[in-house]
């Protein structure tokens, strides 16, 4: 386990997917991250790269040849090298490998970097491109923050608060994991989504192109609570396992394929591209209160 810390938080990581395992605020003791309980949903925190979501038939087809992927990618089940550790950040590491490239024939260098700065942590994902042809890829987060935070409250005493105000509608899952191309109305001129647990009954929240770039966890009944910001992140999901006690906010450069997708990861909604030794780096930021 990979240990940072400053004056407010104390964070541990596993090199097992360059994964998350604790947010500890030090004043108050609080735990912030889901406890990732096997028999509801064993993740905390997983790396989603080289996509995002589903492929349609867990397939995609690049230079004439078809590779399966399963969903999210590998990297969240790959173990990482800590490239760099302080006692306020870490650089995790993880570069193509025999193993990557019978899935996904790129040569890639792929970094997680964790900051800690007052009550905030800063999460990084920086992909290069050390192939000799472009590189195309999807990447986010998917941390879960646990609902309810304090004793004393429940998961419907706690709500969403975007910090814009938002009209916007929800993106259905298809029952194969695939993005529908009608939004389905949720969010009418309000900055308040009320946590309730048959929202995800259906599967995540996505969202596309909100104007928000920071979602807050906040409830009337504690002080406590957490900011997502995530300028630069053009999709987002919302999600929680069926009746647990947590909440995901995802930030994501990349989504599921979409039920016309034709598998051809070139023309992948949302795919980001490199050239050859190009770089790529963005931040999602997450501050405890």
């Amino acid at each position: 386990m990979i240990t940072i810390s400053n004056e407010l938080l104390t964070i541990q990581l596993a090199e097992a997917g360059a994964e998350l395992q604790h947010i500890v605020r030090n004043d108050s003791g609080l735990e912030y991250l889901w406890s990732g309980d096997p028999a509801i949903w064993g993740k905390k925190s997983p790396v989603l790269f080289p996509i995002v979501g589903g492929l349609k038939n867990n397939t995609y087809t690049y230079n004439g040849h078809a590779y399966t992927l399963g969903r999210h990618g590998f990297a969240r089940e790959q173990v990482f090298t800590v490239e760099e550790h302080t006692g306020t950040q870490v650089t995790f590491l993880l570069k193509d490998s025999d193993a990557t490239l019978s899935v996904y024939p790129f040569r890639f260098v792929f970094r997680v970097r964790y900051v800690l700065e007052g009550d905030r942590l800063q999460v990084s994902y920086l992909v290069e491109n050390t192939d000799s042809k472009e590189l195309f890829f999807s990447v986010g987060g998917h941390p879960a923050f646990r609902v309810p935070l304090v004793e004393g409250s429940g998961y419907e005493d706690y709500y969403l608060e975007f910090n814009k105000t938002e009209t916007a509608g929800r993106y259905p899952l298809s029952p194969g994991g695939q993005i529908e191309l009608t939004p389905v109305p949720l969010l009418q001129q309000t900055q308040e989504l009320p946590l309730k647990k048959s929202l995800f009954l259906e599967d995540a929240l996505v969202f596309k192109n909100l104007t928000s770039d920071a979602i807050s966890i906040r409830s009337h009944k504690t002080p406590h609570g957490l900011t997502v910001s995530f300028d630069g992140f053009p999709y987002m999901g919302i999600w929680a396992a069926k009746n647990a006690d947590f909440v995901c906010i995802e930030p994501w450069c990349g989504i599921a394929d979409n039920v016309a997708a034709t598998g051809e990861l070139s023309e992948k909604e949302g795919i980001n591209k490199l050239a050859p030794g190009e770089k790529f780096e963005r931040t999602w930021t997450a501050s405890f209160f």
